[in-house]
């Protein structure tokens, strides 16, 4: 187990994604996978309340009604960390203060939950000051409502000032950063990010740590993704270079025997100040795979090759 930073959150260093949740996995399917992640030693959960407004014939809240009943009907909340998130919700946009307090109150009745472990600002909104939705994350913590904050997508600059702010005023500090981190999309993060999350004991918990299943193996050409419903992000990772590394990635992976994202994971949980990256499956074979980085020991010469690859993915 790894802590989230300055936190007494306690997880497995890998953290399952419930952006699938009722969107390419149904309810039954999605309780298959949590059942299988839970079981062999996982505990955290991480969503947010717009999940999936993007799919056609949702309208968001979707994946935390699919967690909060899995969690009820399971009685399992006790042990499990649970992230959720706000902003872009279509029915509470943006981190005005009464929007905050409100998508929280409807986060928890969709959890069917007392309290959220940590709430995330998924989304800067520059038309709210900063210092007002501060006060609204802190009054939520004061009241137990929300145990920690977190932060994701926002910039370096915004993260300091929010950083600032909070010390200043005496606010609840952020724990946790949610950054776009993977291996064919690094440089952004390496440069601009980790610094500051080291330097302000950030915990780091990557998203789209398998470039949208790019880093699976299942898409080594453009017409793989034909019908896919994550085509638009993965395929914005396609080049020779790209390829080269998922190629790299399945000769180490049956070295190890196990599957391409499971090194693609393991290799994420080298990065220095990386606590767990966050993984989603659709079915619930995909499991092991994520579970399996956890235990997963690369090799200097390993860990060297798909760093070297990686840069060039990157041009």
């Amino acid at each position: 187990m790894v802590a989230i930073g300055s936190s007494d959150l306690d997880i497995f260093p890998v953290a399952l994604g419930g952006n699938t949740f009722g969107w390419t996995a149904d309810e039954s399917t999605s309780f298959d996978i949590l059942d299988a992640y839970t079981a062999s030693g996982g505990n955290m959960i991480d969503t947010a309340d717009s999940y999936s407004a993007f799919a056609p014939g949702n309208s968001g809240g979707e994946s935390e009604t699919v967690i909060g009943k899995w969690m009820s009907s399971r009685r399992i909340r006790d042990e499990v960390v649970v992230a959720t998130k706000v902003s872009r919700h279509p029915d509470f946009p943006g981190l005005a203060p009464d929007n905050i307090r409100a998508a929280a109150r409807a986060s928890l009745a969709r959890l069917q939950v007392d309290h959220i472990d940590l709430y995330y600002a998924h989304y800067d909104d520059p038309d709210t000051p900063l210092a007002e939705t501060l006060e609204a994350f802190d009054g939520l913590v004061r009241e137990g409502t929300v145990r920690y904050v977190g932060v994701s997508n926002y910039t370096p600059d915004r993260i300091r000032e929010w950083l600032e702010i909070a010390d200043s005023h005496g606010f609840a500090r952020p724990v946790a950063l949610q950054p776009h981190y993977n291996l064919v999309h690094r440089r952004v993060y390496e440069k601009e990010f980790a610094p500051l999350a080291l330097a302000e004991s950030l915990a780091v918990l990557p998203y789209y740590s398998l470039a949208a299943g790019f880093l699976t193996g299942k898409y080594r050409k453009q017409a793989d993704l034909e019908g896919s419903p994550r085509r638009r992000m993965a395929s914005s990772y396609f080049s020779d270079a790209a390829l080269a590394v998922v190629s790299a990635l399945d000769e180490i992976a049956a070295n190890h025997e196990v599957e391409i994202s499971t090194i693609a994971l393991a290799w994420l949980l080298t990065r220095h100040g990386v606590t767990a990256p966050l993984a989603s499956a659709s079915s619930v074979d995909q499991v092991p795979s994520l579970l399996d980085a956890a235990s997963v020991i690369l090799t200097t010469d390993e860990l060297t090759r798909l760093t070297t690859l990686s840069d060039a993915a990157e041009g």
